[in-house]
C-alpha cells in the first residue's frame, strides 16, 4: 500500500491530479490541513475528473497526526535538499512518500530530523523543482516498479477506431 502525504498543499489542480494518480494506482491520499484551497473547489474536482470516488482520501490536522497515527510506519521525505536519489532505498510494502507545499516544500526541520529518509528527485542544475504532481507520480511508479507491479495489468490493447 502507498500513502501520498501532502503537507499543506497549496494549489488544487496539483491535488486533483495526484488524487487521479491515487485512484489508478490504489493509493491512500492524506491531505494535512491548512490546504490551500476548499475541497469542493471547482478546478480540485475538475482536475481530479471522477476519480475522486475511487480514492480513499484521508483528512489530517497536522503532520505529527499523521506521524503518530502511523507511527511505526515507513516514511520517505522528498525534497531538492535531499542527497539521495528516489531510486535508491528498497521500499517495503507499505510506504507513505511525503510532499510539502508548491511554494516552499517541506519544512527544513523536518528535513534534517529523517535525513536518512530524505530523498530528491534528480534533475539538471539550476532548476528550482518539478511540479508537484509529476513528483508524486515519479515517486509512486518507482514504489510500484520495485514492487513488480504487482497486480496491474501491464498489457496495453488496440482498439479499433
Amino acid at each position: 500500500m502507498i500513502h501520498i502525504v501532502l503537507v499543506k498543499p497549496e494549489i488544487p489542480q496539483n491535488t486533483g491530479n495526484i488524487v487521479r494518480t491515487a485512484a489508478a494506482t490504489g493509493s491512500v491520499v492524506h491531505l494535512v490541513r491548512p490546504l490551500g484551497f476548499d475541497t469542493s473547489d471547482r478546478m480540485l474536482r475538475r482536475a481530479g475528473l471522477d476519480y475522486w470516488k475511487d480514492c480513499r482520501i484521508e483528512y489530517h490536522d497536522s503532520f505529527g497526526e499523521v506521524l503518530a497515527q502511523y507511527r511505526d510506519k515507513e516514511f520517505w521525505y522528498f525534497s531538492t535538499k535531499a542527497q539521495r536519489v528516489h531510486t535508491e532505498p528498497r521500499f517495503s510494502d507499505e510506504v507513505f512518500l511525503v510532499f510539502g507545499k508548491e511554494t516552499k516544500g517541506l519544512p527544513e526541520q523536518l528535513i534534517y530530523d529523517h535525513y536518512d529518509h530524505a530523498l530528491r528527485i534528480p534533475m539538471i542544475a539550476d532548476t528550482r523543482s518539478l511540479n508537484l504532481s509529476n513528483s508524486v507520480a515519479i515517486a509512486v511508479y518507482e514504489v510500484l516498479r520495485q514492487q513488480g507491479f504487482a497486480g496491474f495489468n501491464l498489457k496495453g490493447s488496440l482498439r479499433e477506431f
